[in-house]
């Protein structure tokens, strides 16, 4: 979805290009700093990337970019307890702030995608453990 870099500004000493990637990156960050948000959903690929050590930024974001204004589609797990609607609208005004901040774009669009919901892992591990010791489920 994403878009060739475009020329962004023309200033008197040359141009200024933002490529489709950064903003991948800024729509990303800005998505996981959402209180609520477990990760992002980013398919194959990205899962790879992640066996592999490497941290994609831009896993589960795909953006379009034009002449002064950008679409983008984030991809997301929410947390088990968290309320969907506020989680993703939270995510849509995180996201366009930080990219019109940062790049001077406006932000059309932005589509939250929730793709799973994660439970806390402390719970799941406190319940193993419990049935490993042979604590009664039932007081």
């Amino acid at each position: 979805m994403s878009s060739l870099p475009t020329e962004f500004e023309r200033t008197e000493i040359g141009e200024i290009q933002i490529a489709p990637e950064v903003i991948e990156v800024i729509a990303g960050l800005a998505t996981i700093e959402v209180e609520g948000i477990a990760g992002m959903s980013g398919g194959f690929a990205g899962g790879i990337a992640e066996l592999l050590g490497r941290k994609n930024l831009s896993k589960g974001v795909k953006v379009e970019v034009g002449q002064r204004e950008a679409a983008v589609d984030v991809s997301v797990i929410v947390e088990y307890g968290s309320r969907l609607p506020e989680v993703a609208g939270a995510v849509q005004r995180n996201v366009k702030r930080s990219i019109e901040m940062m790049t001077g774009l406006s932000v059309i669009e932005v589509n939250v995608h929730v793709h799973d919901v994660q439970f806390k892992t402390r719970t799941v591990e406190h319940r193993s453990e419990e049935l490993e010791l042979g604590t009664p489920r039932v007081k």
